[in-house]
């Protein structure tokens, strides 16, 4: 049986991927699914094993992987507008956490003596990258981050790459788009508005749009976020040919593109409980962040997203709306 640790199983990514896992196995087979995070909801996902605790206690690493998981999904981190808000905090959860993993991997490998092999697979995030931006960030574009959190996340890409490149593990870094729309309540993720200016009219409450609707961005859905997380856990990292950070796919569009279709979906009654509010600290971050990609390493290799925003509201309507 095929064991599985998901970092941030709580989350809510975390949580659509073990449900996914729970019910579908791995390779037609059940999977031995552990999930650990600092909280789990009341319906959280029925997996052999919930540990509840913090990335950050000292050894919890060690004791994670000491039953040789055969894939580790982290997705465990703080998310960007905090990141930035709180610099300790940011770095203690974004990477240590990610060094501390690396290391007690290694270390069950060696104890292995070299049989144990584990997949990782990275949640990255485009925000490794900085401007100034081309019209299209394509896959030579160079990382570049001009946030905290993104320093956080190239870093982590790098130390995966280097440990990939030595034998200890076998990993991949994929760098999401905004994941949107988000059900639940809003987070401190800078990018938070893309899913509140959708999620909110559709539930009957006012949205603060703080950024003008000209900006541009990438999205995906959660269910091609875990999408994007099962085919990497089940890639032949040779074709990675040693570049082991791939752009994942996205919809393109702008924020005008966003409420045009929610109006289409919705109507005008619920675009009208959108407000703007511009706030600079906001803008000033998600200025920093690309706009547009062309995922063709990723494409090529199987990775899909939707191709239209339509998509992406349809699908949190139809998974997430009546919970």
């Amino acid at each position: 049986m095929t064991k599985i640790l998901i970092l941030g199983g709580g989350g809510m990514i975390g949580q659509k991927l073990a449900h996914r896992l729970a019910e579908d196995g791995w390779n037609g087979s059940p999977a031995d699914i552990t999930a650990h995070d600092i909280a789990f909801p009341p319906d959280a996902a029925n997996v052999q094993r919930q540990i509840v605790g913090s990335v950050t206690d000292p050894g919890i690493m060690t004791d994670l992987v000491s039953d040789e998981p055969d894939i580790v999904f982290h997705l465990a981190s703080i998310v960007s507008g905090e990141a930035e808000q709180d610099f300790d905090k940011g770095w203690q959860v974004n990477m240590f956490p990610c060094w501390d993993l690396l290391q007690a991997l290694r270390a069950r490998r060696e104890a292995s003596g070299g049989a144990y092999l584990p997949k990782l697979v990275f949640t990255s995030s485009i925000a490794v990258f900085g401007g100034p931006f081309p019209d299209e960030i394509d896959d030579e574009f160079l990382t570049a981050p001009l946030t905290s959190y993104g320093a956080q996340k190239a870093i982590c890409e790098q130390m995966i790459s280097d440990f990939s490149r030595k034998g200890f593990i076998d990993g991949v870094s994929i760098r999401l788009p905004t994941i949107c729309v988000r059900p639940g309540k809003p987070n401190k993720a800078a990018s938070g508005f893309f899913s509140g200016i959708i999620r909110e009219p559709l539930n009957g409450m006012e949205a603060i749009l703080p950024v003008d609707d000209t900006v541009s961005h990438s999205h995906a859905s959660p269910r091609s976020a875990v999408g994007f997380l099962v085919r990497a856990a089940g890639l032949d990292t040779d074709l990675l040919e040693n570049r082991r950070s791939l752009n994942m796919p996205g919809v393109s569009c702008t924020v005008a593109d966003q409420i045009e279709a929610l109006r289409d979906i919705a109507g005008n009654n619920v675009v009208s409980l959108i407000r703007q509010e511009k706030d600079p600290d906001i803008a000033k971050i998600v200025d920093g962040w690309p706009r547009r990609f062309a995922a063709r390493r990723a494409e090529a290799l199987g990775f899909r997203s939707e191709t239209s925003f339509h998509d992406i509201i349809r699908t949190y309507i139809e998974e997430d709306l009546n919970r």
